[in-house]
């Protein structure tokens, strides 16, 4: 493995960082003591930094030996960006960086990537050996929050122009060591939906009296599949799940309403619009043919992560110049979403996975002399058992920093 040396004899210290960040998580959007962890240490290494886009965001600048754009260098541009923000669950994971916060948790890795990133920038600043300048994005909000959009409403792009931009988020399951990165959708567009059924209330006993919302849901809920089997194209992937059900409140009265609600994934703009139309259309005509009326609401989150086809094939000779080809994998697309899809659709780029291998890490850590509390294996992301593995600081760091100075025309770091 092609690492960079001096990464790894700082990773220990970065380590320290990244389970202190794991042990205080925050929410979207109330980032403050990781931002100010971040801007700490960014300012500690000697990089300038802005504070405030997306609420809590921080943005490093590193400028290379040519002083970037403002000294008249070559004016060349890469952004690369972690998310700092934690879920709101609570961890049963015991060992002594566990969170000290009841009801949050980093269990997605999201303080594995600003690690990453952060000892990504203390090589840059202390070798500055390429030319241009590396913007470090550090994001607040992934979680629901919507943080990339909002960073860049708050003129991320304008105050930082990039030519490309670049995401990395750690995937449970794949071996250490290992990367994997694909053009086109990797991560599904996530939007949902809440659907009114407005019947008529009645003694169960005499159910003619009434217009009972129930029936007309259950053939609405049939019908939405249909979508999935009858209107899109096979080749097309498309997900509707109907997660919840509410009506009712005695067994003896028909009720006069019954909510439906549930997601959508799909990894197009298109499927995703064919699908909301025919729902609307299933929904306002199956509650009609009842004699029922339909209040249809149909939100959009995340729209589809779409890599670049010539930086994702970049970021995969990043990969393989340090860990071989035969370990830069084929990124299997996923139905979960990312709100990095935002920065993809302003600037060309990729999003790419590290693997945080099988969770044989825990164990180094995890042990309370009655064995470990749960099993050791694949802890998925959004797990309550879920850790970042460190062993992929020196890995992630050295891929960001080969990375930058490959993109802006240096050689190998």
């Amino acid at each position: 493995m092609n690492l960079i040396e001096p990464i790894v004899v700082q990773a220990e210290g970065i380590t320290a960082v990244r389970r202190d960040i794991h042990a205080h998580p925050e929410l979207c959007f109330q980032e403050v003591r990781t931002a100010d962890v971040v801007a700490g240490k960014l300012t500690e290494w000697g990089i300038p930094l802005h504070r405030g886009l997306g609420t809590t965001g921080v943005v490093g600048i590193v400028h290379g030996r040519d002083g970037g754009a403002k000294a008249g260098g070559t004016g060349k541009a890469i952004g690369l960006r972690a998310d700092m923000d934690a879920l709101p669950m609570t961890e049963l994971n015991t060992f002594a960086h566990a969170s000290q916060h009841p009801g949050k948790m980093h269990a997605c890795g999201h303080d594995g990537h600003t690690a990453m990133l952060l000892a990504a920038a203390q090589h840059l600043a202390a070798n500055r050996d390429f030319d241009g300048t590396a913007y470090l994005i550090f994001q607040p909000a992934e979680e629901g929050g919507g943080g990339a959009r909002k960073m860049i409403k708050d003129g991320l792009f304008d105050l930082f122009p990039m030519d490309a931009v670049f995401g990395m988020h750690n995937w449970p399951g794949l071996p250490v060591g290992s990367f994997a990165v694909s053009s086109g959708p990797v991560m599904a567009s996530s939007n949902e939906f809440h659907i009114t059924i407005r019947g008529k209330g009645s003694h169960a006993a005499l159910p003619h009296n009434g217009i009972d919302p129930v029936p007309v849901a259950c053939q609405m809920v049939q019908a939405f599949q249909t979508i999935i089997t009858r209107n899109k194209k096979p080749v097309d992937a498309g997900v509707i799940s109907v997660t919840m059900i509410h009506t009712g409140e005695a067994t003896n009265v028909v009720p006069d309403s019954c909510v439906i609600q549930g997601t959508v994934r799909t990894f197009t703009i298109e499927v995703l619009d064919m699908i909301e139309q025919r729902m609307r259309d299933i929904a306002t005509h199956t509650c009609a043919a009842f004699g029922a009326t339909c209040e249809f609401a149909f939100k959009r989150n995340y729209p589809p992560t779409v890599n670049h086809p010539a930086e994702a094939a970049f970021a995969r000779e990043v990969m393989t110049g340090i860990v071989g080809a035969e370990h830069v994998l084929p990124q299997e697309p996923t139905m979960g979403a990312e709100d990095f899809a935002y920065m993809l659709q302003a600037r060309p780029g990729a999003y790419v996975f590290i693997a945080n291998g099988d969770g044989a890490h825990r164990a180094a850590y995890e042990n309370n002399g009655h064995g470990l509390s749960h099993d050791v294996g694949p802890c998925m992301l959004h797990n309550p058992h879920y850790d970042f593995n460190d062993a992929l600081i020196p890995l992630g760091a050295s891929f960001w920093v080969k990375l930058v100075h490959q993109w802006l025309g240096k050689g190998a770091a």
